[in-house]
C-alpha cells in the first residue's frame, strides 16, 4: 500500500491529473494473456496492452532474443555505425510489405514515426520545388499519436486541440469516410466522401503536402471502421493532385485486421507507412516509418535521429516477433475471434443502453449512449478478472491474437456485463 500511494502522490499515468489521479492496479506479472496482480489474481489482457502484445506477453522466442541481444550488443548509435539487428529485421520487413515500400527508418514510438513521415513527405515535396507544400489533410476521427505534428491530425474535437489552443498547428480536414466497413459502396462521390477529398485538395492544391490516415480501422480516435474501397478513391486523388499518401499502420499492422497490414484489405500501397506497437510483440518501445526508393532518394539527407533509433534489443526483439508471425496464420485466427466476438457479442445490440456493436477482425467495439463510469469499471475488472480499458462511450476489446475460445469468451461476457450497467 505504500507503494502505491506513492505512486499516487508523485508518478503521472495516461491522460491523468496528478491532483485527481485515477486508480491503478499494480501488476507483478505479465505471460502470455495473463496479468497477475500483487494479490496474486489474474485478469486477462483484453487490451494486448495498449494493442501490442498481440502473442501475448513474454512469448519464449522473444525473450532469448532479447536476453541473448543484451548480453552481446545492448545499444550502439546509429549515426555512422549499423548492426546485424537492423539488418535482420529490415530484411524480413521488406519481404512482407507492399511491393516497393522498402527504404525503413526506425524511430522511438508510433507517434515519432508519424513525425518522420510527416517530414520525410514535406522535404520531398520542397526537393520537387513545392515550397509552399508544407500543410498536410487527413480526415475527421483519426488519432495519430501525442507529439505536436502527429496530435495536430487528430481529430480537432475530440482530439487534445482544445487543450493546446493556437499552439496546435491548423490542419486540413476532410469529414470522417462516411461508409462503414461492410457496407454497400455507393459510386457517387457526393455519397461515399471522396467529393469532398476531391474539393479540399483542388481547393489547397498548392499547399497540402501529403494526405494521412488509418486505413479501414480508426483506433483511438473513435474506433470507427470504413470502406477499403475509399482508400483506393483516395490513392487516386493524391495521384491527381502529386499529393503523398501516409498510411497510419500502427495499430492496424500484423493482422490486428484479419489482414496482413489493413493496406491489403483495399489493395492500396501508399508512399510512406508508419509501423509500431505489435512490431516488437509488445517487447519494448520500436517503430518503423517506410517509404519507396524513389520518395527517399527524393528527400535527400532525411533530418531527423533519435538516441536510440534502431536500438539492437528493439530490433532484435521485432526480428522475433516476425519470425512468430510469419510461423503462423495469424490473420485467419483474427478472422476466428472475430466472428465468436460477432456472436458472443451480439446481445449488447438490444441493450437500451448502447448505441451500436461493431467488429472487424481481432477487434471488437460496443459503442455506449454515455460515457463509462472508469472507476468502476477498473474496480470491476480486478474482481472479474478481465481487463478493459474503456475510453469515453467506447468499450472495446483487442485482445492477443494467442487468446483461446473459452478466455474469448470471459472477455465478452465481462464487455456485456459492464454494458448492462455491471
Amino acid at each position: 500500500m505504500e507503494d502505491l500511494a506513492f505512486d499516487r502522490s508523485h508518478i503521472w499515468h495516461p491522460y491523468s491529473s496528478i491532483a485527481h489521479p485515477a486508480p491503478q492496479h499494480r501488476i507483478r506479472r505479465a505471460e502470455g494473456i495473463w496479468l497477475t496482480l500483487d494479490d496474486g489474481r489474474r485478469m486477462i489482457d483484453a487490451m494486448s496492452s495498449w494493442w501490442c502484445a498481440a502473442f501475448g506477453h513474454a512469448p519464449p522466442s522473444l525473450v532469448k532474443a532479447l536476453q541473448d541481444q543484451a548480453a552481446q550488443l545492448p545499444h550502439v548509435m546509429f549515426g555512422g555505425l549499423t548492426h546485424q539487428p537492423a539488418i535482420d529485421l529490415s530484411r524480413r520487413l521488406t519481404a512482407v510489405l507492399p511491393e516497393g515500400l522498402d527504404r525503413i527508418f526506425y524511430a522511438d514510438s508510433g507517434s515519432v514515426a508519424v513525425e518522420v513521415a510527416v517530414k520525410l513527405a514535406i522535404q520531398v515535396q520542397i526537393a520537387r520545388g513545392h515550397r509552399r507544400r508544407t500543410a498536410l489533410a487527413t480526415v475527421r476521427g483519426g488519432y495519430h499519436g501525442d507529439t505536436w505534428k502527429a496530435m495536430s491530425l487528430c481529430d480537432p474535437e475530440t482530439g487534445m486541440h482544445s487543450h493546446f489552443g493556437r499552439a496546435i498547428a491548423p490542419q486540413h480536414f476532410a469529414a470522417r469516410p462516411p461508409v462503414p466497413y461492410g457496407a454497400d459502396w455507393p459510386e457517387d462521390p457526393a455519397l461515399n466522401g471522396l467529393g469532398e477529398v476531391e474539393a479540399l485538395l483542388s481547393r489547397h492544391d498548392a499547399e497540402i503536402a501529403a494526405f494521412i490516415i488509418e486505413p479501414v480501422v480508426q483506433g483511438a480516435g473513435g474506433m470507427y471502421f470504413y470502406h477499403p474501397a475509399y482508400l483506393r478513391g483516395l490513392r487516386a486523388i493524391c495521384d491527381r493532385h502529386a499529393v503523398l499518401l501516409i498510411f497510419d499502420e500502427i495499430a492496424t499492422g500484423f493482422s490486428r485486421t484479419g489482414a496482413p497490414f489493413a493496406a491489403d484489405l483495399a489493395g492500396v500501397r501508399p508512399d510512406i507507412m508508419c509501423l509500431g506497437k505489435a512490431l516488437t510483440g509488445g517487447m519494448m518501445s520500436l517503430a518503423a516509418t517506410i517509404a519507396t526508393r524513389d520518395l527517399a532518394c527524393e528527400a535527400g539527407m532525411l533530418m531527423h535521429g533519435p538516441t536510440f533509433m534502431a536500438n539492437p534489443l528493439a530490433c532484435a526483439a521485432a526480428a522475433a516477433a516476425m519470425d512468430l508471425w510469419q510461423s503462423a496464420d495469424w490473420s485467419a485466427r483474427a478472422r476466428d475471434i472475430g466472428a465468436q466476438l460477432q456472436r458472443d457479442l451480439a446481445p449488447a445490440a438490444g441493450l437500451p443502453s448502447v448505441a451500436g456493436l461493431r467488429v472487424l477482425g481481432a477487434i471488437g467495439v460496443i459503442e455506449m449512449k454515455t460515457p463509462l463510469p472508469m472507476d468502476k469499471v477498473h474496480r470491476f475488472c480486478a474482481e472479474t478478472g478481465v481487463w478493459l480499458r474503456p475510453f469515453g462511450k467506447l468499450l472495446y476489446t483487442m485482445p492477443p491474437l494467442t487468446i483461446r475460445p473459452d478466455e474469448l469468451t470471459q472477455v465478452s461476457a465481462a464487455m456485456l456485463a459492464i454494458a448492462r450497467g455491471l
